[in-house]
């Protein structure tokens, strides 16, 4: 070889089968790997696609960088994140099988007050209950700030209305109050001790609270208990009304 000049690296070579492979030289086999590695920062610490122009001028002299980048991608062709060419660039992208994780909403995770803490605790236990006898057994006024707060969490729903004068909307639990505190079913609600030491409850619950046994299941509606109609959800602000006709 005479003087200036530079021995190019040649990573692949076919074989008698017709399919590429290392060079049997391990030099070349580590020098390969090594570019293969460096190749990969730099990929990955650039926040927008690098071009084979710019990883020719940051990776050693005389690569082959399309055929590093074949390998690189191909290395990474099965896991969660791809190698993927972006016109003459390179970049790390989320596999398209998996781009669905990404479309996930966050979940805000919200701290709910004594009285919000209580009035679950309430309805969980005495369901089907009303306003009025919720504030009757907490002993001070509900408010209803207080109650939609529990609605958006989806612990609580709407589940009828009670047969008594001016038929109040009565309250029970929903299967994602059960499934989020791990519950299979109400009756396996803890008890009144249990309440206090998990601060569900405060000293200010009245001496004649009781813990009473839940229903069996929370869908089944009580004797005095009618069930939410259209009409209802609408009054209720649940149900768009429906218009006239044209």
């Amino acid at each position: 070889m005479s003087e200036g000049e530079t021995a190019a690296v040649v990573p692949f070579h076919a074989n008698e089968d017709g399919f590429e492979t290392h060079d049997d030289n391990p030099a070349v086999r580590l020098h390969m790997a090594e570019a293969v590695r460096m190749a990969e920062a730099i990929v990955f610490a650039s926040a927008e696609p690098v071009s084979e122009e710019q990883l020719a001028t940051r990776l050693p002299d005389g690569l082959d960088v399309p055929a590093i980048m074949a390998e690189l991608a191909e290395t990474y062709a099965k896991r969660g994140v791809n190698l993927v060419k972006v016109g003459d660039s390179w970049a790390f992208r989320t596999a398209g099988d998996l781009a669905f994780l990404m479309s996930r909403e966050s979940v805000q995770q919200k701290r709910l007050s004594r009285a919000a803490l209580e009035v679950l605790a309430i309805i969980a236990y005495h369901q089907p209950v009303t306003r009025a006898e919720i504030e009757e057994i907490r002993g001070v006024e509900t408010s209803k700030g207080t109650l939609d707060t529990l609605l958006e969490t989806e612990w609580v729903r709407m589940r009828g209305r009670r047969r008594t004068p001016g038929r109040p909307v009565t309250y029970g639990t929903t299967e994602g109050f059960l499934d989020h505190f791990g519950l299979p079913e109400l009756r396996d609600l803890p008890g009144l001790d249990e309440l206090k030491g998990a601060g569900l409850l405060s000293s200010r619950m009245p001496s004649s609270f009781s813990v009473p046994q839940p229903p069996a299941n929370a869908n089944d509606l009580a004797e005095d208990e009618d069930e939410l109609t259209d009409i209802d959800l609408e009054e209720l602000g649940l149900l768009t009304p429906k218009g006239g006709d044209d």
